[in-house]
């Protein structure tokens, strides 16, 4: 596929049909990854395929009630999980939402969820220019979601599709501990990927106009002349 199109069809996949992807096309997905850029080249990252049944449910498991939070937090009307705005949804409560997910209940049946990957970060490799703001950081992730990104981009390129989660890493510890992850690795990111049930082709998203301007934040709106 052309690159363009690749980059404007790549959506997040959350159905998959019963196809299967075969090893070698998997493999090429992640040859093809590996070449993202990060801090230093370190390519600090590890690929954990979990193909496990009973590991796999358990992933499912750990993210239903963190899903059901955010749910709760979206029905408030609040970003989930934000950290400039304070939440006013009790977590417990919360956790009580149904998490709405339904490919979470299926984790363990690869006819629903072909392919499961884990994707952790070694802490020790990253360069984190941001770790003296008082803000949550966000400049180690340059180290790992290219990388990440990539994989979905690859699977698009071959006919498959999938989704960034991170909710997993709200429970960072109980994942490290169910895949033998070790302590100074995050858990960055979490990809259900198959056959998309359908294949999006016009995806919705902001112009380049309301985000990208001159010389200042308010500066002038960036248009070609």
């Amino acid at each position: 596929m052309d690159l363009y199109d690749v980059m404007r069809t790549t959506f997040s996949a959350r159905q998959f049909t019963d196809d299967p992807i075969p090893d070698e096309v998997l493999y090429r997905i992640l040859d093809n990854a590996r070449f993202a850029s990060s801090g230093a080249n370190n390519q600090g990252w590890r690929v954990i395929i979990v193909r496990d049944a009973e590991k796999r449910q358990a992933l499912g498991d750990l993210c239903k009630p963190a899903f059901s939070y955010y749910r709760a937090q979206l029905k408030a009307g609040e970003v989930p999980f934000n950290t400039v705005t304070p939440t006013q949804v009790d977590r417990a409560e919360g956790e009580l939402e149904p998490h709405g997910y339904p490919l979470l209940d299926n984790f363990h049946d690869p006819k629903k969820l072909p392919v499961l990957l884990v994707v952790a970060l070694d802490l020790s490799l990253v360069t984190a220019f941001d770790a003296h703001l008082p803000r949550i950081g966000v400049i180690s992730g340059a180290s790992i979601y290219p990388f990440v990104w990539n994989i979905l981009l690859s699977a698009r390129n071959e006919g498959f599709g999938g989704v960034l989660t991170t909710f997993l890493s709200d429970k960072e510890v109980e994942a490290q501990r169910l895949l033998g992850i070790p302590k100074h690795f995050a858990v960055a990111a979490m990809l259900p990927i198959g056959k998309p049930v359908k294949q999006l082709t016009k995806l919705s998203r902001r112009s380049v106009e309301s985000f990208a301007t001159i010389d200042s934040f308010n500066g002038e709106v960036f248009a070609p002349k």
